[in-house]
């Protein structure tokens, strides 16, 4: 699986089961990103792709049923107890510290810095993408 998640710079994802933010720019940046492909995701996420062209695969356990080579986008849950399938991760970061009460908890150590980019995100100055490979 290929994973994409949005963070700040502390590794949070979410503050009080919110979103820390969203980016109309990080959109079209994983719709570059994913191209033809489907994108699985769960209910909440789905709101976030409803303007795109991606073709969504929505479903609650989205994480336990995409395969090998298949992009997954997790904002609300935690990739970790499925690390060994995850083959690549895109990281945007938000450049920014917000508050977090749910944080990233992959350990990166695993996986090797292939790529790293920044650009201007349209509700943020600087937006960071860093990816990397098993």
């Amino acid at each position: 699986m290929i994973l994409i998640v949005c963070l700040d710079e502390r590794g949070g994802m979410m503050f009080n089961n919110r979103r820390q933010s969203r980016d109309k720019a990080v959109i079209e940046r994983i719709a570059e990103i994913v191209q033809s492909s489907k994108l699985w995701l769960n209910s909440y996420s789905q709101s976030l792709f409803d303007q795109s062209a991606i073709s969504l695969e929505v479903d609650d356990n989205f994480l336990q049923k995409a395969g090998q080579g298949e992009y997954c986008f997790a904002e609300n849950i935690s990739p970790v107890d499925l690390a060994e399938q995850i083959e690549k991760i895109y990281i945007f970061r938000w450049n920014r510290h917000y508050p977090a009460d749910f944080c990233f908890n992959l350990n990166l150590a695993a996986y090797k810095l292939i790529a790293q980019s920044e650009f201007a995100g349209n509700s943020h100055e600087k937006i960071t993408l860093e990816v990397y490979e098993k």
